[in-house]
């Protein structure tokens, strides 16, 4: 009985990350990346997976979801947004943040 519910925890937890993703690239603003630590959060629906950036202005996320999601950024003060989509496997995202007024925004390059 405790092997067939290992076995089928196992065949449950295997089934999920085979459906999960990473979400890596980068974010610069003028031509450099962003300093390390600038948060960054991926929602989809409604789960929620945080990260930061490093020294060069790169990161990566595990997301467990498939489909549109929001990445957000906090920097100076603002959280811009940038519509993404998770896929099963790997998805990269390079992003630029450019300020219009006041206001940045995030547009891929």
């Amino acid at each position: 009985m405790k092997l067939a519910l290992m076995s089928f925890i196992l065949v449950i937890t295997t089934a999920s990350l085979a459906t999960a993703g990473n979400v890596y690239g980068s974010i610069t603003e003028g031509g450099k990346g962003v300093a390390q630590g600038v948060k960054l959060e991926v929602t989809c629906g409604a789960n929620k997976y945080n990260g930061e950036t490093d020294a060069n202005g790169t990161f990566k996320l595990f997301v467990k979801d498939q489909g549109k999601c929001a990445l957000k950024i906090s920097y100076q003060g603002q959280s811009p947004l940038f519509e993404i989509n998770s896929f099963e496997g790997a998805v990269q995202y390079d992003l630029v943040l450019e300020k219009q007024g006041t206001q940045y925004t995030l547009k891929r390059k």
